[in-house]
């Protein structure tokens, strides 16, 4: 029999640190933007508490060496001004990581702040120093219900646990509210057996009750790309994804590395993943959003409503004007998009508007009711902004030349706007005019990128059948074949084999596509770009292209990289004479 050796009690250290004796310092920043990269801290505050009690503050202004944009200044109240004599993140930093130093730090949405403190510290060449992060808005994910709060903002949370002050976008008071949010969940975390800053650690990185529970439901799932959708019980799709490797994926959202919120409350509802199993991650993509549209999940937040584009129209009727409008027809009438929203086609056709001086009421005019002198008239005619044909002030061909140079631009030709557009930049930066300025640029950054899709989705939608292959990673290749801007054919050439049968073979056993009108005839926009996106990665070959894919010589592809480097920083309302935000 052997023998038992002697028991050996525990240490106290084996309980790992009890949060009552880990000191957090709770930190809040301001910004003048969203990117750590191209922006900069405007404010840093901090408190440092242990056991509940705070021990220490720290606040201050930083003068971020750049222009703080209005809209900012409008959320945070941080002017300017008043940045002017504070000192700049090289003189702060030390004496913040010194408040900081040995503590765990502590911030809601902490990939924002962290981000910011890691970039300054790589800018000054100063090493990070790594602490123990905890996130408080991923820390209410995990304790609290949709039915105690509706969202986890900082602001609801506060309300929610009672905090002693009321977040209003400024450093100091944020992180003060954020102590008090912090201490409420620790006590909701305390429910589930966190005692101890180690598993509050781990607690963070576990997944939840239900991802546990639903692990089976990745059981089977091929290694294989394709799309996996999400099922209730019921049958109704909760989620529509794609990926290259559907095992890895589908097993991913059973992980902690899965912590979207809605997501998870999406895992909680799922009782079955069914897959469909795709010849390339084209197809793949294609599927997922073809699935989007058709379905419309809830719990998924883009691609669900493409139906929705808008179009910039140049109607067909004696006196044209641009329109707005939900769809193309066959009616004889210019056609420019589809835009996202209706904001950006607005913007797009107020810098047509500014090149061209089209009517911009909306009656019906016709050339009796012209000389019968029934047409209304408009505030802009009073103002001298349009030509009046209304009135007769405009001959009927005079008018007609205004027409047929709108409908050049929105078929091809975008130099008039871009002319335009440019000489009012040119005119309002050099009068210092800068806020005006910024917003031509705006309108022609949304008529370019408007126009350059209307044109690229135009070019493809024209191609009756284009076969394309591009290298797979296993040696062989991946075809496709595209009808009209529409995937009509996906599939694979094995390693070492000839191509020719087996792009015969694809091409046999495509979708049959007919042709239509508009950029978009038979697929979504978002569609036709992800082919043109893979159509545009390295290593593709064109096998065959049935008819003439061009674009307009004077088209927008020839301004778009001018445009999209002078809007760069959109939250930048200072441009110089060549539309550059001015720092």
């Amino acid at each position: 029999m052997a023998s038992v050796g002697p028991a050996v009690q525990g240490t106290l250290d084996d309980l790992g640190t009890p949060l009552a004796g880990v000191t957090f310092v709770v930190v809040d920043l301001e910004t003048t933007g969203g990117s750590a990269k191209e922006d900069a801290i405007t404010e840093i505050g901090a408190v440092k508490v242990c056991g509940g009690e705070i021990v220490g503050e720290f606040a201050t202004l930083v003068d971020p060496g750049m222009a703080i944009p209005p809209f900012i200044s409008v959320i945070t109240g941080i002017t300017q001004q008043m940045v002017v004599a504070a000192p700049r993140i090289g003189e702060v930093l030390p004496s913040f990581l010194e408040f900081a130093r040995g503590a765990v730090l502590v911030a809601h949405n902490a990939p924002f702040d962290m981000g910011f403190l890691k970039a300054a510290c790589a800018a000054q060449e100063r090493p990070w120093p790594a602490p123990p992060v905890v996130d408080t808005a991923d820390l209410a994910r995990r304790v609290l219900t949709r039915d105690e709060v509706p969202n986890c903002k900082l602001a609801t949370l506060a309300r929610f646990f009672r905090a002693r002050v009321e977040p209003c976008h400024r450093a100091l008071t944020d992180a003060r509210a954020t102590v008090d949010v912090l201490h409420g969940l620790l006590e909701r975390a305390g429910a589930f057996g966190v005692e101890s800053l180690e598993e509050l650690t781990g607690f963070q990185r576990a997944p939840t009750p239900e991802q546990r529970s639903k692990r089976h439901l990745a059981d089977g799932v091929p290694a294989a790309p394709g799309v996996y959708l999400f099922e209730d019980a019921r049958g109704e799709v909760l989620y529509v994804g794609k990926s290259g490797r559907l095992r890895s994926r589908v097993t991913s959202y059973f992980t902690a590395s899965e912590t979207r919120r809605h997501v998870r409350e999406m895992i909680g509802i799922a009782e079955r993943v069914r897959t469909i199993v795709c010849a390339s991650p084209l197809e793949a993509e294609v599927r997922e959003l073809r699935l989007i549209a058709a379905h419309k999940p809830r719990y998924n937040r883009r691609s669900r409503h493409p139906e929705r584009a808008v179009w910039l129209k140049l109607t067909a009727e004696s006196f044209p004007r641009l329109s707005i409008v939900r769809e193309v027809r066959d009616d004889g009438a210019a056609y420019l998009g589809p835009f996202g929203s209706t904001r950006t086609a607005e913007e797009a056709r107020a810098a047509v508007h500014d090149a061209v001086p089209l009517r911009q009421c909306t009656q019906r005019l016709t050339l009796r009711l012209i000389e019968t002198r029934r047409a209304a008239t408009c505030a802009l005619a009073e103002l001298g902004r349009c030509g009046a044909p209304c009135e007769g002030r405009q001959a009927p061909e005079d008018y007609s030349r205004h027409a047929s140079l709108a409908r050049r631009i929105l078929e091809g030709d975008v130099r008039p706007v871009v002319a335009a557009a440019r000489a009012r930049i040119d005119r309002l930066a050099g009068e210092l005019r800068y806020e005006e300025a910024a917003v031509q640029r705006d309108r022609l950054a949304a008529f370019v990128r408007g126009a350059a899709r209307c044109q690229r989705l135009s070019a493809l939608a024209g191609l009756a059948q284009l076969v394309a292959a591009r290298p797979a990673f296993d040696g062989g290749w991946e075809l496709h074949v595209v009808r009209h801007g529409r995937l009509a054919a996906a599939g694979t050439v094995p390693p070492h084999a000839h191509p020719v049968p087996y792009v015969e073979a694809l091409v046999a056993t495509a979708e049959t596509v007919r042709p239509g009108i508009g950029a978009t005839p038979r697929a979504s926009a978002e569609e036709m770009e992800c082919v043109l996106r893979w159509l545009d990665s390295p290593g593709v070959r064109l096998v065959e292209v049935d008819g003439t894919w061009t674009c307009p010589p004077h088209g927008a592809e020839s301004v778009r990289q001018w445009i999209e480097s002078a809007a760069a920083r959109p939250d930048s309302r200072k441009v110089d004479r060549a539309g550059r935000p001015m720092r």
